[in-house]
């Protein structure tokens, strides 16, 4: 049992843990017509490890815009995204690159499935592309797409899923390397509640076996409010909700 000093000493150690990711001054412009369109005008944002994080609000004010930067698939107008500290947008595009398919998994409003492959082969895509072993790529698709509920459709192609089956074999894909990170724009949306539900829990799970963080745009409200914080996008700053 820790005495009295220990104890300070411990919360001063947690409390010099930078979170997993720390956003900073974050401002996103679009140009329209030769008009600068500001969409983010300076997100401040702290996200633990292991935080699952819900972003809320209405249609067209940043969200997905928001996700897509911590994903670094775009880059911001100005400010910084820090990964335990670090400027992920001080690497030049091929270390960001291998650094995106590493660290994060994505799950996107659109599937952007290959429809000339089937489930099982869309899921391995991701180990494959980082030089995994063919049957270990095999080994973690299967398991993944047992989990969320694909087991009897692992050699059907795209076309033939249903939508809410192409959903859940886009967050196998998204799963499948284990990232520390899944960022996911409404994961839940072109899903049937029981499905839905399905791949709420699998998040939920990942997130306390594996320590999972996750940021998670969604307009399902009983999705966010199973999550750990929610916040809105107000003038394009982040804003915590509380009491709901």
């Amino acid at each position: 049992m820790l005495n009295a000093v220990e104890e300070n000493m411990a919360e001063h150690s947690r409390s010099e843990t930078p979170p997993k990711i720390q956003v900073r001054g974050l401002v996103k412009t679009f140009k329209n017509n030769g008009i600068q369109v500001p969409v983010l005008t300076g997100v401040d944002l702290d996200i633990p490890q292991g935080e699952t994080l819900a972003v809320v609000g209405a249609s067209g004010v940043g969200k997905s815009t928001l996700l897509h930067i911590l994903g670094t698939l775009e880059r911001p107008s100005s400010g910084e995204i820090l990964w335990e500290g670090t400027n992920v947008f001080g690497m030049d595009d091929k270390p960001l690159a291998a650094f995106r398919n590493r660290k994060l998994g994505f799950v996107f409003q659109f599937h952007h499935l290959l429809s000339e492959f089937n489930a099982l082969e869309n899921v391995m895509m991701p180990a494959l592309i980082a030089r995994e072993l063919q049957g270990l790529a095999r080994d973690k698709a299967e398991a993944i797409l047992v989990r969320v509920g694909l087991k009897d459709r692992l050699s059907h192609r795209i076309s033939s899923l249903s939508g809410g089956e192409q959903q859940r074999v886009a967050v196998a894909r998204a799963l499948v390397l284990e990232p520390e990170v899944l960022l996911a724009d409404e994961p839940t949306g072109n899903l049937d509640p029981k499905s839905g539900a399905r791949v709420q829990e699998l998040i939920l799970e990942l997130n306390h076996e594996r320590g999972l963080t996750s940021v998670i745009v969604t307009h399902n409200q009983e999705l966010a409010r199973s999550l750990d914080r929610r916040i809105t996008l107000v003038d394009g700053k982040a804003m915590i909700l509380q009491g709901e």
